[in-house]
């Protein structure tokens, strides 16, 4: 069954929409405009990262590194994490267990 949830403004240049969730495992997509920040947070789910489209530069637990289309990448569990936007583009976020927060 496919879920249909909105997208949202998750922050100022970002916006987010969930595409698929259960319990277990979470899809979002994340579309950032030039120059918009996924601030720096941390949580306790396990975060993998896929860019579909764009430049990013990010920040896990203090080091930093640029990725962009095709790039992937794994943030652990309480890594303290954040990113910066170099040019427009979409992340695609999956999260275990699923963010709660985010429904």
């Amino acid at each position: 069954m496919l879920n249909s949830y909105p997208e949202i403004e998750a922050d100022t240049g970002v916006r987010r929409q969930v595409l698929s969730e259960n319990e277990a495992l979470m899809v979002v997509a994340f579309r950032f405009q030039d120059g918009a920040e996924g601030k720096l947070h941390n949580h306790p789910h396990v975060q993998a990262t896929f860019v579909e489209s764009g430049r990013f530069r990010f920040t896990i637990d203090g080091d930093s590194f640029e990725v962009g289309p095709g790039d992937s990448f794994v943030i652990p569990s309480e890594a303290r994490h954040g990113c910066t936007c170099l040019e427009a583009g979409t992340l695609i976020d999956t999260f275990t267990p699923r963010r709660d927060d985010f429904l």
